[in-house]
């Protein structure tokens, strides 16, 4: 990591759910938390929490200099709503594989 910007990820029991437009899309109790320098907290919740078929593949693709690249997917009315990180540097390897939603409730 560059001098001054920090990632930790930590294993969680938090209870977290996704909801759009009254339907649950995401809902779990072992996420991972990541927490980065001048963001905020992120859950990135394993696949088998998440409802993917809900969920439809986005040709967006942005670049993380600390995490790597991300592919997004969508759900109707919702562009873009959630990503992952396919191949993530080694630094967050945690991550590989989970999905992450801009809007995620904690209960």
């Amino acid at each position: 990591m560059t001098s001054g910007h920090r990632i930790t990820i930590e294993p969680s029991e938090t209870h977290v759910r996704v909801v759009r437009d009254g339907l649950t899309l995401a809902e779990s109790r072992r996420p991972l938390v990541l927490r980065e320098t001048g963001c905020p907290v992120r859950y990135y919740l394993p696949p088998e929490d998440v409802r993917s078929a809900l969920l439809t593949r986005s040709d967006t693709r942005t670049h993380c200099p600390f995490k790597g690249d991300a592919a997004y997917w969508s759900v109707p009315g919702a562009d873009d709503l959630v990503w992952a990180y396919p191949d993530p540097k080694p630094e967050v390897a945690a991550i590989r594989g989970h999905f992450c939603f801009y809007d995620t409730e904690v209960l």
